[in-house]
This record gives C-alpha cells, structure tokens and sequence, in this order.
C-alpha cells in the first residue's frame, strides 16, 4: 500500500509540476511533509540540500531520496523516482510532435503567456517553503543562530546573484561556515 501511495504521490508532482524540480519543491514538501508525515520539515530541508549537492534535477533527487526514507530500500526509490519522471516522459513525447507544428498558433502563444508567471509564483512558494525557523532559527529563542542563518542566506544570494559565483562554491562556503560558526 505503501508503494502505491508513494507512486500516486509523486505521479501527482510529476504530472503537474510545471517548471521544473525547484517548483516542484513546495508540492512535495506539501505531500511528504504536510498531508502524508513521512518527513519531518527538517528532514525535508536535508533533502532539499542534498538534492542540490547531487547531480541531476532537483526534484527527482528529492523523489528518489523520499522513496528510500519512506520505505527504507532502493524499490522506494524506484518506484518514486519512475513516478514523477513518467508524466513528463509522456507528456514531452506527445506535446514535442505537436509543438513545433503549433509553436506560432495564437491559443498556444496564450497558454504560454499565462504558465510564465504561474511558473515563478511556483518557484517563489519553493523559496518562501524553506523560509522556516527549522532552517533560520528563531530571533527570539536563538539569536545567533537566527543572525548567522539570515546573514548566510544574504552572502549566498548576493554571491550567486551579483558576483556569478557557482552555486556548488557556494555551497561548499556556506556548510564550511556553518561548520566553523556553529562548532
């Protein structure tokens, strides 16, 4: 039973997690954490930077990393990890014969138009998701840890934004600082 909820979950993100794994982020978070409990929001973030740190896309790193939590063996992982890449599998085989053909048409130019921004309120919502005192701490029970977080958090975006500097150098400063700063 578990298997099948865990296949109908991540079939549900596969099929409507427009904009890639990062957007994806919040529906998972949504099922997994939310409305089904097999992690914890802390361990949904562990996910969540471990994912990154992976090679491949983020949401099917997250797939694959939930079915092995939930079911403790490599079939959870498949099973997952089949599910939220099927719906796209079909949906890119079917849409990719019709899209070149139909790319110009103006009904095609509209859908379009309209899934832009749905497409950034989704990735927003991913952002906003991980916003928690789980990740941040809280300002009045740890304040360092809060001050260090928030401070962390703007030295990333501001490297990454401004100086183009590789997300993966990012990252490795950042678990470096942590390290150091919270030893």
């Amino acid at each position: 039973m578990l298997y099948l909820q865990l296949f109908y979950t991540f079939f549900k993100i596969g099929l409507f997690g427009f904009g890639g794994g990062y957007a994806m982020l919040s529906m998972i978070q949504g099922e997994v954490v939310t409305q089904y409990g097999w992690l914890t929001a802390q361990e949904f973030t562990d996910i969540v930077a471990i994912s990154q740190m992976t090679p491949g896309p983020i949401g099917i790193n997250a797939a694959t990393y939930v079915g092995f939590t939930t079911t403790g063996n490599v079939w959870g992982s498949i099973v997952a990890t089949f599910a939220v890449i099927f719906p796209s599998f079909v949906l890119m085989l079917t849409i990719s014969r019709f899209f070149l053909k139909y790319q110009k048409h103006p009904v095609v130019e509209a859908v379009f138009s309209g899934l832009r921004p749905a497409v950034v309120g989704l990735l927003a919502s991913a952002a906003l998701v991980l916003m928690t005192n789980e990740n941040f701490g809280s300002p009045t029970k740890d304040t360092y840890q809060f001050v260090v977080s928030v401070l962390l958090f703007i030295a990333a975006f501001v490297a990454t934004r401004k100086f183009k500097i590789n997300p993966i150098l990012v990252i490795v400063a950042c678990g470096a600082a942590g390290f150091f700063l919270y030893m």
